[in-house]
């Protein structure tokens, strides 16, 4: 018997990375030694006193039941905290703010809300895969933004035609961005919210890498603008900023209506975020201030190490102010994937091709600075034998 995947699973695009995946269990089963910074993943462990707010928590049976839909009160009161403290933004914690279980299952959700067949969502290209392959699941249509170098990987608003702008219903946007590492400013975010205000659009603003910032840079908030919470909602995630990526807890704020349409599919999705979990989530928005400068710190050193090796090696290569990735231009001569896939055979070490984030992403490979100095240093090395 055979069963046909739907439709909707049928337009996801293809999995470009399964060749350098199938190498990479491959290279591991040979036992080589492998230096990973393909992923996104925080190489360090998740502060202690959140781990021991969440052995309390779990061993308290009142938390062994469903939660409640909406997320429990004092984690949105201290989500509501934190941005105020952060960014300077006020939110209502009843009524603009909705713990998810990780942004990016809100991010995959919203699509669903507001979006009917045929319906298009602004996507930037490169970019987080799931903005469009969300957009593809909901019926949608994703149209893609070209992020280029000669634009500060910003898009171009003025090159959307007018004929996707009736169509258009929402738009992607993540600064500091993966996978370019590329920031926006307060002008460009005025620029896309008097956008969005004029065509009707919903603004979603993946703000994973805020806290992840170098050289006195300070990432702000779409809801800092006048004007925005008209039409935009921020995603916000735990993951990057206490190395929580494996624990699931972020959320979304911002304008109330975007806010109901993503809890009432939530309501029909899941039942809610794990209680112990929410707590360990507060225990973190408490966090020191100290801990995250210590954080940004140890990423920079990291960065100023790879990037001043490539550099010595020839590699065009900026310097990124936020995140914690390196976007490296590479020759016109061989393409991204194909290139990741030397990197993996001949020096052992996993990179992401720029191609995986979309057209625009071709010629580029994205380096993680999730592994310690000397490993960064031997990645180098070994590059400089190829």
């Amino acid at each position: 018997m055979e069963f046909r995947l739907s439709d909707y699973l049928k337009k996801l695009p293809p999995y470009l990375f399964v060749q350098i995946d199938q190498a990479k269990r491959q290279a591991i089963q040979e036992g080589r030694d492998l230096i990973d910074l393909g992923i996104g993943d925080p190489d360090q462990p998740t502060p202690e006193h959140i781990i021991k707010a969440l052995s309390r928590a779990a061993n308290d049976p009142a938390n062994h039941h469903y939660a409640l839909d909406a997320g429990m009160p004092k984690l949105r009161l201290e989500i509501a905290r934190w941005y105020k403290k952060i960014f300077q933004v006020n939110l209502d914690d009843k009524n603009e703010i909705l713990p998810l279980i990780g942004s990016k299952e809100g991010i995959a959700h919203l699509p669903f809300a507001f979006l009917n067949q045929g319906d298009v969502s602004l996507v930037p290209d490169p970019g987080y895969p799931v903005y469009a392959n969300a957009t593809l699941l909901a019926g949608g249509e994703p149209y893609f933004m070209p992020l280029r170098a000669e634009n500060a990987f910003l898009p171009d608003l003025k090159e959307i035609p007018e004929a996707v702008l009736k169509k258009t219903k929402m738009m992607f946007l993540n600064y500091p961005n993966n996978p370019s590492a590329a920031v926006a400013d307060k002008q460009f975010f005025q620029r896309v919210i008097d956008f969005a205000l004029k065509y009707q659009i919903i603004v979603c603003s993946d703000l994973a890498y805020s806290q992840v910032c170098f050289d006195g840079y300070r990432a702000p908030s779409i809801l800092e603008i006048d004007g925005a919470k008209e039409v935009a909602v921020e995603f916000h995630s735990l993951s990057k900023t206490y190395n929580m990526t494996g624990w699931r807890v972020g959320w979304v704020c911002g304008n109330q209506q975007v806010i109901a349409g993503l809890a009432k599919i939530k309501s029909n999705m899941d039942s809610g975020i794990f209680q112990a979990i929410q707590i360990a989530g507060i225990a973190a928005l408490q966090t020191e201030s100290e801990f995250t400068k210590q954080m940004c710190l140890m990423y920079a050193q990291r960065r100023d190490v790879l990037v001043a090796g490539l550099k010595n090696l020839g590699w065009n290569v900026e310097k990124p102010k936020a995140s914690f990735y390196v976007w490296t231009k590479i020759s016109e001569e061989i393409n991204s994937l194909e290139f990741a896939s030397i990197i993996l055979k001949k020096a052992d070490i996993v990179v992401t091709p720029g191609v995986g984030f979309g057209k625009y992403g071709e010629g580029y490979l994205r380096f993680a600075l999730t592994k310690p100095e000397d490993k960064l240093k031997e990645a180098v090395k070994r590059l400089s034998l190829l």
